[in-house]
């Protein structure tokens, strides 16, 4: 079907097709200088001392689990039964490499206002056994970090980020994803910028980058630096650096094309960001305190990855008929992210626990829905939708 509104639309034009025509005339296709130039200049837009391109926000977030299996400071590995806290509402490759690296899942619930976690609760959540917390930025939303330090306080907690929603938004300022000690970041299709597939994971720490390197590829020593935090000093022979595999790693490699089209749509992307923040300006303009459903509350400065659409129980709407409405009207929609991800199927494969209540989760779960933003105006979107709910 083809929507008047879709979840998804492409940023590319010209610069990105040359370069990918710039990759097949070097006849280079695997991971080398492209993905190399784009890695340094994203690290230098968001603020952060690395980066390390792979070809997923899926596997940027299993190498940031694995670093903290395999580094040497003690403050912050992990190990299988150490329990990390997350938010009950997230993608489900926010969840599988905490339970495939064995530890246990906190769940907790998330604030309806805001979609990330409830502030009280993750509060109340942490305890003697917390040695991490994945804060999941939502739909472009930052979290509150101050309030997150603050719990955190002088316990020897981990913070980490999932940001793969929300590249571009921004907090006192500061980059979301450079917050904890590692922040994922997505170029899939339908983020804010695409590199086809494609994931980022940034970072301040000269060894979790070198971890995060060797993981990437094979868990070998080939492309570390020469002197470097997981053997110290590299032999200045290839051949015997060849095949020497020093940690257990994947193949997440990107590729050239991934990285030759993030260059170009990294220098779109102030724009992008600006283009989507000023169509949620005017989505919260429109519907701010309506009767009807509750929108998201913004938390620094969002990027907008999409609009969602809480019903209030009392419009007495169902949401079946209200998305069958919108499909009718050519509106794209999906449930909010997972939604209660606690009650799916596979978390009988989990080690976890609920804290609390999950009643804002499973309220979410039963009554939203997002439909998708865009870096173009939408003024005839928010029209269409307000004809709707009026």
């Amino acid at each position: 079907m083809n929507f008047r509104f879709p979840l998804a639309t492409s940023s590319w034009d010209q610069s990105e097709i040359d370069a990918i025509h710039r990759v097949i005339s070097s006849d280079f296709y695997t991971m080398g200088n492209e993905v190399l130039t784009f890695e340094k200049q994203f690290a230098s837009y968001f603020g952060s001392q690395f980066a390390v391109m792979v070809n997923s926000g899926s596997s940027a977030n299993l190498l940031m689990i694995a670093a903290l299996f395999y580094t040497k400071n003690d403050t912050l590995k992990l190990k299988q039964g150490d329990e990390i806290i997350v938010p009950a509402v997230s993608w489900s490759t926010t969840y599988y490499p905490l339970q495939q690296y064995g530890l246990h899942l906190k769940f907790v619930d998330i604030d309806l206002n805001t979609l990330n976690y409830d502030l009280d609760a993750l509060e109340r959540a942490v305890s003697e056994k917390t040695r991490a917390i994945m804060a999941v930025n939502l739909l472009g939303n930052p979290n509150d970090f101050d309030k997150i330090f603050q719990i955190i306080g002088d316990r020897n907690i981990t913070l980490i980020e999932d940001n793969c929603e929300s590249m571009g938004a921004t907090f006192n300022g500061k980059q979301a994803g450079t917050f904890g000690v590692m922040g994922t970041f997505s170029c899939f299709f339908s983020h804010h910028i695409s590199t086809m597939e494609g994931g980022v994971v940034v970072t301040d720490d000269e060894e979790l980058y070198h971890l995060l390197l060797a993981l990437r590829a094979h868990g070998w020593t080939r492309n570390l630096p020469k002197f470097n935090h997981l053997i110290g000093e590299k032999s200045d022979d290839p051949f015997e650096e060849s095949f020497r595999f020093v940690v257990p790693g994947y193949n997440v490699r990107p590729l050239e094309m991934s990285g030759a089209i993030g260059i170009e749509q990294l220098k779109k992307l102030p724009e992008l960001i600006s283009g989507r923040r000023k169509n949620g300006l005017l989505f919260q303009n429109k519907f701010a305190d309506n009767s009807k459903f509750l929108i998201q509350k913004e938390i620094g400065c969002s990027s907008w990855f999409g609009f969602s659409l809480l019903l209030r129980k009392e419009a007495n709407i169902q949401r079946k008929e209200f998305v069958r409405e919108l499909t009718h009207l050519g509106f794209e929609c999906r449930p909010i992210v997972g939604g209660n991800f606690a009650k799916n199927e596979v978390m009988k494969y989990f080690d976890y626990s609920i804290s609390g209540e999950l009643k804002n989760t499973e309220y979410l779960d039963k009554y939203g829905l997002f439909i998708g933003n865009h870096h173009y105006p939408l003024e005839d979107a928010v029209e269409k939708l307000s004809q709707i709910i009026n």
